[in-house]
C-alpha cells in the first residue's frame, strides 16, 4: 500500500489508534507543541509509537498560541475543570481554531513531501465542545486544502462519527498499548482522574471492555 498521508499525532488515545490502523499509509506524523499543560507528557508517547512502527515523526513548536490565545488548556493545571466531559464543563479548554492552524501546517507539509492526504483523529464526543472537530468543519477544511494546493490534497477524518469507546475497542483489537498514551489536560506526573478528559478516558475503556492500565491519582 502506498504511503500517501500525513497524520496529526498528539500522543493521545484517538490519534495513536489512527496511527496503528493506517500505519501502512502514513508516511509522516507531526505533533505540535503549542504550550498546553500536557504537551510535554503526550508528545514523547507520539515519538514512542512512531519509532515502534518505523514512521517518521516531527514536532513543530507553536509557542505563539500560548502567548496570544486564551484557553484554560494554556493557563496551568489549576485552570482545568473537573467533572464530566460535556460542552458546558469543558468549553474553557477550547484553544481557538487550534485544528485549523495545525491542519494548515500539515497541508503544507503534505504538499512539500508529495503526500495526498492529511489525517486527523477527531471523534463524535468532541463535536459539542470543539467547533474545529465537527464534521462540517472537517468538510469545509478539506475543500479549502484541496483548493489551496496544486496536488488537490484532501483531509481524511475516519473517526468523525465514532465514539471514544468505539475507538478504544478498535485499538484493543489491534493490540494498541494504551498505557503509552496520555489524556489528562492537567499534565501532572500521572493522570489526575478527575478532569473531563480523564473521565472520558475511563468511560471509553469501560465501554470497550478493555482493562484500563492508566495510573490515576485516585
Amino acid at each position: 500500500m502506498e504511503k500517501d498521508s500525513i497524520l496529526i499525532l498528539s500522543g493521545g488515545v484517538d490519534s495513536t489508534t489512527l496511527l496503528y490502523e493506517y500505519k501502512d499509509r502514513i508516511a509522516l506524523a507531526v505533533s505540535f507543541h503549542y504550550g498546553s499543560n500536557h504537551n510535554d507528557k503526550e508528545i514523547p508517547f507520539a515519538k514512542y509509537h512512531c519509532k515502534k512502527l518505523g514512521i517518521n515523526h516531527i514536532t513543530i513548536p507553536l509557542a505563539f498560541m500560548k502567548e496570544y490565545f486564551k484557553s484554560s488548556l494554556l493557563s496551568g493545571s489549576e485552570a482545568i475543570p473537573e467533572g464530566s466531559y460535556d460542552d458546558e464543563n469543558m468549553k474553557s479548554t477550547v484553544v481557538p481554531f487550534r485544528n485549523g492552524i495545525m491542519l494548515s501546517i500539515a497541508a503544507g507539509l503534505a504538499e512539500t513531501n508529495g503526500l495526498k492526504h492529511v489525517m486527523m483523529a477527531n471523534h463524535s464526543g468532541d463535536h459539542a465542545i470543539y467547533p474545529d472537530c465537527r464534521p462540517q468543519f472537517a468538510l469545509a477544511m478539506s475543500k479549502a486544502i484541496e483548493a489551496g494546493t496544486y496536488d488537490g490534497i484532501t483531509l481524511e477524518t475516519p473517526y468523525t462519527h465514532l465514539t471514544k469507546g468505539e475507538i478504544v475497542r478498535r485499538g484493543g483489537e489491534m493490540g494498541v498499548d494504551y498505557s503509552q498514551t496520555w489524556s489528562c489536560y492537567k499534565g501532572g506526573s500521572v493522570h489526575c482522574g478527575k478532569c473531563g478528559t480523564c473521565q472520558e478516558r475511563k468511560e471509553a475503556f469501560a465501554y470497550a471492555g478493555i482493562p484500563d492500565k492508566t495510573e490515576y491519582e485516585e
